[in-house]
């Protein structure tokens, strides 16, 4: 069985049809630690939606639902978690994030979260 990683979804939404909605619960469904922050509070799968940065304690995994633009506001913030890897889902990809992810030893990924989880490769 693979290694459980703690997660934290960045642009996570309490809306069905978002991709960072089943983001939460199929990590929790395959026992991933998960916290999660968006635009507003809210409650998925049981997992708290945070609104605000919170010094969250061995996060492994960052995987990011926002649009570059609205990414610029947490580069500190995603490097002082120092998580092992950034997951920019699609929409996501950054270069300027990927390049400052790589100069703090961070491995950046250009990919999709839900595949990798159906996949087994996360």
């Amino acid at each position: 069985m693979n290694q459980k990683k703690k997660t934290l979804v960045l642009g996570a939404s309490d809306n069905p049809s978002r991709y960072s909605y089943l983001a939460l619960h199929r990590l929790k469904g395959q026992g991933h630690p998960v916290v999660a922050i968006g635009k507003k509070p809210g409650m998925v799968a049981g997992i708290p939606i945070e609104k605000e940065k919170r010094d969250f304690d061995n996060v492994d995994t960052i995987t990011l639902y926002l649009n570059p633009m609205h990414q610029k506001q947490y580069y500190d913030y995603i490097v002082s978690l120092k998580p092992k890897r950034i997951i920019f889902n699609p929409g996501a990809e950054n270069d300027e994030l990927s390049a400052l992810a790589i100069k703090n030893g961070i491995k950046p990924m250009e990919a999709c979260t839900l595949v990798l989880l159906a996949t087994g490769q996360y």
